[in-house]
């Protein structure tokens, strides 16, 4: 465990993208630090504007800064909209890493993504492979602006000086997610289907692909954990991977989500949807040498999650015409 670098008490934290899963649940972890969290919503500031964004940081003047701020979706979404993915992420990350320079932000954690690695990366993926060979074609428009911003970040660091890091999560569930039918994850995604079946009595759920590809999930408060652990106690370049370090098939994943939420019918596969990347699991050895590892089980991630999704199906039927 290495010592203390960066103090979080008597800060002004600026979490950006605090009503996203992520960001939301970094709200959650820094209630225990004796920081004042800023916030700001879409309505107020659009981080795709650099004047707004630019002004309201000024004004604020945070010390440190979360940017988890990003228009994410799962492939079916990533398919549909790869402009926006591409250009809407790289305004965000752009503006936020600008305008925290700008005012001299002492430190800024930058959120990247484990889909920025190669689509045939060895396994466990190294933070060395970032860039090493062609990407997934389902999610490339999102992974080309997470690496966008990682060299920023590198670029700053590099040009200015600043204290600017990056993490790489790999897949992520849990309370604030989004069950959207269509552009969700596969843990939500997964998560409404069982669901859905259990209500209405079906006696099968389908699956996206052949449920063959291997992913590893990482609860998303364990996440918010790992991100103000290396706010805290992490000062270089080189990204960070964040995640359990153990992967299932997405079959498996469907089983046990079937048997958090009591759905107990057979499975059917679409085999006319992608798979997506064939195996991707993290190598998450440098961030168990500085001294921290995630703490909570699958099942009992999964059953917060349904819990959470249970509390939300009123606005979730409302939003996207479930019966």
């Amino acid at each position: 465990m290495i010592g203390t670098q960066t103090k979080l008490a008597g800060k002004k934290v600026w979490v950006a993208g605090h009503r996203g899963m992520v960001g939301a649940a970094l709200s959650r972890r820094l209630r225990e630090e004796d920081c004042e969290v800023l916030t700001v919503s879409r309505s107020e500031v659009d981080l795709r504007d650099s004047d707004a964004t630019t002004k309201w940081v000024q004004r604020h003047k945070p010390d440190l800064v979360f940017c988890a701020a990003a228009k994410v979706g799962g492939i079916h979404a990533n398919n549909e909209m790869p402009a926006d993915f591409l250009c809407d992420n790289l305004r965000i990350q752009l503006n936020v890493i600008e305008a925290s320079h700008r005012v001299g932000v002492e430190k800024l954690v930058f959120l990247g993504s484990s889909c920025i690695y190669p689509r045939l990366a060895e396994q466990p993926i190294q933070e060395s492979a970032l860039m090493t060979g062609p990407l997934e074609p389902t999610n490339q428009w999102y992974a080309v602006a997470k690496i966008a911003g990682i060299l920023q970040c590198q670029a700053y660091r590099q040009q200015h000086g600043s204290n600017f890091i990056s993490a790489m999560p790999t897949n992520l569930y849990g309370p604030g997610d989004n069950y959207h039918p269509l552009n969700s994850h596969v843990v939500a995604a997964l998560i409404r289907k069982a669901h859905e079946a259990k209500i209405r009595g079906e006696d099968r759920m389908v699956l996206w692909g052949s449920g063959k590809p291997k992913r590893e999930f990482l609860f998303v408060d364990d996440c918010a954990d790992a991100l103000v652990f290396l706010m805290k106690h992490y000062d270089q370049a080189n990204p960070v991977n964040i995640g359990v370090g153990e992967d299932m098939t997405i079959a498996e994943l469907a089983r046990t989500i079937a048997t958090v939420v009591g759905f107990g019918g057979r499975f059917e596969h679409d085999l006319t949807k992608p798979d997506g990347t064939p195996r991707k699991l993290l190598d998450v050895s440098r961030l168990r040498t500085l001294g921290w590892q995630a703490a909570t089980p699958l099942k009992t991630g999964l059953e917060i999650a349904y819990r959470d999704f249970c509390d939300r199906i009123p606005a979730e039927t409302e939003a996207y015409g479930a019966r």
